[in-house]
């Protein structure tokens, strides 16, 4: 499986035609071969492999111009390393209890908090 194309097609998929949405979504997440796409969609294999090769070169295309994967993984090493460092810190400058209460508050996921925050000001975000 090719992951450096599936985090793209994560990313930028939207932006895909609906043919060229389908087609990857088979290829790329149900793991189905060209010619089982080809079967399933009713057209050569050859017209599913262009349609893999022309979305594939619009992913990349995206991704050279709006940067968004490499931002997100970006993001979560520069993450990662913070919540290192933090640890570090607490383990020498904390109780046990204190760094345990920390870590707690490292390892949560917020995940909802800030989709409903984002929808709370969507508005202003914008």
């Amino acid at each position: 499986m090719d992951l450096h194309f599936l985090r793209l097609w994560d990313v930028y998929n939207p932006l895909l035609t609906e043919h060229q949405r389908e087609v990857t979504d088979l290829y790329f997440n149900c793991d189905l071969s060209l010619a089982e796409i080809a079967e399933q969609k009713g057209c050569s294999r050859q017209s599913i492999s262009d349609a893999l090769t022309k979305a594939r070169r619009q992913l990349e295309e995206y991704e050279e111009k709006l940067h968004f994967v490499r931002l997100l993984a970006e993001s979560s090493l520069a993450r990662s390393c913070l919540l290192a460092d933090v640890g570090k810190w607490a383990a020498a400058h904390l109780s046990a209890e204190e760094c345990g209460a920390l870590q707690a508050l490292m390892q949560r996921d917020y995940g909802e908090e800030a989709k409903a925050l984002f929808e709370e000001n969507r508005e202003k975000l914008s």
